[in-house]
């Protein structure tokens, strides 16, 4: 359809259909085409596979999906291309007060862009190929911008060939399969990988943490805090099949580098029975860095420490979302290995209705800001009154941390220096390297005593003897 259709360049109308011009009239030029059946469908071409974005309900013929259900089918996306780096651009993005139509309809469930290409086969008889009703979608090949492919159906392997009945006197079933034919690395070539990331020496470590310690001496009060932790597990919930959502909010005076993720979102697992709880094992790793920097205020006051919101949540087998708590985590102020363990809880309406609401179709009150968790970021007023807020204890989620902390106020002159020394030691010998690290010391000494005497001499005199110098130059 395609080749009879930009044969003639008046149906061009785009660079792209220009260019598929100029690539039918090459491949003519060469002979023609050789395969007449399989083609495909780019991401830009005016084709678009309307039965994917069928998502129904019921087994009737006429049932139209509704706007909700469309949207609905790709929301487990994890994550976005847009990272706050910080804490007011987050603050000021959680609640928007007057949402348009629009932003609704673009903003109600998360959805990350989708680059798609379909594989066709046209399954006309023959002497009637090119016909729109024979095309067959046999493949459609998804990446997303998060590098993610994704292959429907999948690749045939030791399965059976997939089948297509087309509707028509004859009958006809066409079979094909889908095989992976992307080079595959070498063994050896893996092996030479893996040996290059464990033979880095570790005198190359060594002066990496220097130049870090130089770096923060240039930076005055200022505290790198490094976060390695992993959502453990969740035990005591009402419901199967959960998974946690997170996101780290960054008080003032706190900044995380371009490119720090500060939200994410665990798998989606299901609970064993341990003694009298259902636990789910998450074992979900996370990495957060951030900088605190002291600005003008007193140094008497305390500074706040970021904060690791989260929220659970559950899905059953009929696609029905429930929350199951909400918490939060102050992260911790001392460096060290830390193993916490959060109750949550959840908002809860009185009556029946509701539980019947929750039970049979999902969904349960939820917190449209959920730092309401502590202390909403909007909230500007001195007290809070939570007063007719009715929640209910649910289970718990156990957090471990290793939190690693980096400042100039922890380096001393004398323990640096020491570790230099070693360094140096370690590179090129004891005695050449500890010759020159002496020769260094002492021209930085001989400097110092230079600009000591230079700062007692009085002014005049300086300016004397550099006018004297300067006429002495002069020819």
């Amino acid at each position: 359809f395609e080749v009879d259709l930009y044969q003639n360049e008046s149906a061009c109308q785009t660079p792209l259909d220009r260019h598929y011009h100029e690539e039918i009239l090459k491949l003519e030029k060469a002979g023609g085409r050789k395969n007449y059946r399989i083609f495909t469908y780019t991401d830009h071409d005016r084709f678009t596979n309307l039965e994917e974005h069928c998502q129904k309900v019921t087994d009737s013929d006429h049932e139209v999906p509704s706007y909700l259900a469309e949207r609905m089918a790709n929301v487990r996306r994890r994550r976005q291309d847009h990272r706050p780096i910080e804490a007011s651009s987050l603050k000021s993005k959680i609640v928007t007060w007057e949402p348009s139509e629009e932003f609704i309809k673009n903003n109600h469930v998360i959805n990350t862009p989708v680059q798609t290409m379909y594989i066709m086969g046209d399954l006309g008889p023959y002497g009637k190929l090119g016909h729109r009703e024979y095309e067959h979608v046999l493949c459609t090949i998804k990446v997303d911008s998060n590098g993610v492919i994704t292959v429907k159906p999948d690749f045939t392997g030791t399965k059976g060939a997939y089948r297509i009945e087309l509707d028509g006197e004859k009958r006809e079933v066409w079979k094909y399969t889908i095989e992976n034919a992307s080079v595959q690395v070498q063994p050896e070539e893996e092996e030479r990988e893996q040996c290059v990331f464990r033979d880095v020496p570790p005198v190359v470590v060594e002066l990496f943490i220097l130049f870090i310690c130089s770096f923060l001496q240039t930076l005055p009060g200022t505290l790198r805090l490094f976060v390695n932790g992993e959502i453990v597990s969740a035990q005591g919930y009402e419901y199967d099949n959960l998974y946690v959502h997170f996101f780290l909010e960054l008080p003032n005076q706190w900044l995380s580098p371009a490119f720090q993720q500060l939200s994410g979102v665990t798998q989606t697992c299901a609970t064993k029975t341990v003694g009298w709880d259902n636990v789910a094992y998450f074992c979900y790793p996370f990495t957060l860095e951030m900088f605190f920097t002291q600005g003008d205020e007193s140094e008497d006051s305390l500074p706040q420490w970021p904060v690791l919101y989260f929220e659970v949540l559950s899905l059953d087998f009929w696609q029905r979302y429930r929350v199951e708590g909400y918490g939060s985590l102050v992260l911790p102020a001392s460096p060290g290995l830390h193993m916490l363990t959060i109750p949550t809880w959840r908002p809860v309406e009185l009556g029946t209705v509701a539980e019947l609401r929750r039970f049979f179709i999902g969904g349960s009150p939820e917190l449209e800001d959920i730092t309401y968790v502590r202390i909403p970021s909007t909230f500007k007023g001195e007290r809070l009154s939570r007063f007719g807020f009715r929640t209910e204890t649910t289970g718990s989620v156990t957090f471990r941390l290793y939190c690693l902390q980096q400042s100039k106020a922890f380096l001393e002159t004398s323990a640096l220096r020491q570790r230099m020394q070693s360094v140096l030691d370690r590179l090129g010998g004891f005695s050449q390297q500890s010759s020159v690290y002496n020769v260094l010391e002492a021209f930085q000494r001989a400097r110092r005593r230079m600009q000591e005497a230079r700062e007692s001499l009085p002014q005049d005199l300086i300016s004397t003897s550099a006018s004297t110098m300067h006429q002495s130059q002069e020819p």
